[in-house]
């Protein structure tokens, strides 16, 4: 019983010894380098495990306050100009580059937080919602399917029709199209999935100009009867068969936008509504042909109303509400209505919250307005040239 309860390498020496006895030279040489191998390779204990990452995260801890010394003030600072500048800009002033903090922020260079071996054990976090959840939630919700385009061309040009009408320019459109779909996704592509329709999804971002499950509601609770104007035009002048699931359209948009307004008009409130079965439900809209496309556009319209009434008057590029969707249409703003001198020393970390900026790699490699705005109107370019926007400009082209 002694033996049964010794170490790994004592057992594997017993074993080897009695192998010995039995097997000849041959054998007990083959043997004894393979029990050596096993005995080398054998799985560390939890207890060993636990130990070894005690002592790392010591290290760690020690390098990440450090650091934060540093980083804590830096983001503090951020966020206390920032609500200066909103203040000056709601009261007509100029800006300078006093009102930014023009120091780089702080890099961490210290070793990375380990892995706790006893996260292993517990429940994994909840997956991002997908394309097959927003349809689930749909039909379960509001016993709603949107209609499908037959193909993916169709999709673009009901696109193209109401983004023109909007006058949002074909540039415009199909460079952002190509930023953010990566040059040829499809009317469903989720974000993660713009170069492997099998990847896992990183947000509940969806469609042309990627809107989030909030920015579903959001635009349902501000914009819900423009689109409803827009169906009951439809209907007017449609067949029998098409009026009658336009007018089932409408019903059950209806209440989707009674949901969506069951909350104050706030971005926050309109999250928390966005998580829910019903707002999860909501967020398939973007797939309809007939609605998705007017969610689609209005939020870049959303984008460009809010500089024209900060009096920005300037045509907006695409690179320019890409900023605005980005950070936000209050920085995106601060950064696009910025003078070309000021672009070239405000870093971009003025214009968001930490973790996103921490989050966001290109944000820190383009570590300046002036080359954020270069490095996303190239990517831009580089992306308008594959397939899908090549069809996008086209049917643009094509808008009578």
């Amino acid at each position: 019983m002694r033996l049964l309860r010794g170490s790994a390498r004592h057992i594997v020496g017993v074993t080897a010894l009695l192998c010995a006895w039995l097997a000849p030279p041959a054998t007990i040489a083959t043997f004894a380098a393979g029990t050596t191998a096993w005995a080398e390779t054998a799985p560390v204990s939890l207890k060993v495990r636990i130990a070894i990452y005690r002592r790392k995260l010591a290290e760690y801890t020690k390098a990440h306050d450090a650091y934060e010394k540093l980083a804590g003030p830096y983001w503090q600072a951020v966020t206390e100009k920032r609500s200066r500048r909103r203040a000056k800009m709601a009261r007509g002033e100029a800006l300078d580059l006093d009102d930014y903090v023009a120091e780089q922020p702080p890099v961490y260079s210290g070793p990375p937080k380990p892995k706790d071996p006893q996260e292993e054990k517990r429940p994994k976090p909840r997956e991002i919602p997908d394309v097959t959840d927003f349809l689930a939630h749909a039909r379960a919700q509001f016993g709603f399917t949107p209609q499908t385009p037959a193909t993916e061309l169709d999709y673009k040009r009901a696109y193209a029709k109401v983004a023109s009408a909007a006058d949002l320019g074909k540039d415009v459109c199909v460079k952002i199209y190509g930023f953010e779909s990566g040059g040829d996704g499809k009317y469903d592509i989720q974000a993660g999935r713009e170069y492997n329709r099998k990847a896992k999804v990183i947000s509940t971002a969806l469609g042309y100009n990627q809107l989030l499950t909030t920015n579903t509601v959001e635009l349902l609770a501000e914009a819900g009867s423009q689109f409803l104007a827009v169906l009951s035009t439809m209907a007017k002048g449609a067949d029998v068969v098409r009026k009658a699931h336009l007018q089932d359209k409408i019903t059950k948009l209806k209440k989707m936008i009674a949901f969506s307004r069951t909350v104050p008009d706030d971005w926050n409130e309109h999250g928390k509504l966005a998580g829910t079965p019903r707002g999860l439900g909501i967020h398939a809209l973007n797939l309809d042909v007939d609605v998705g496309p007017l969610l689609q556009t209005q939020k870049l319209l959303t984008s460009v109303i809010f500089a024209r009434k900060k009096g920005y008057t300037a045509p907006l590029t695409a690179a320019d509400l890409e900023m605005m969707n980005l950070t936000g249409d209050g920085n995106g703003y601060d950064m696009v209505s910025m003078s070309p001198e000021l672009r070239e020393k405000v870093p971009t970390s003025n214009f968001f919250q930490r973790g996103g900026y921490e989050r966001n790699p290109v944000a820190s490699r383009n570590n300046t307005v002036a080359k954020l705005l270069a490095a996303t109107d190239a990517k831009m370019v580089k992306e308008s040239a594959l397939q899908g926007a090549k069809d996008l400009a086209a049917a643009f082209d094509g808008v009578q």
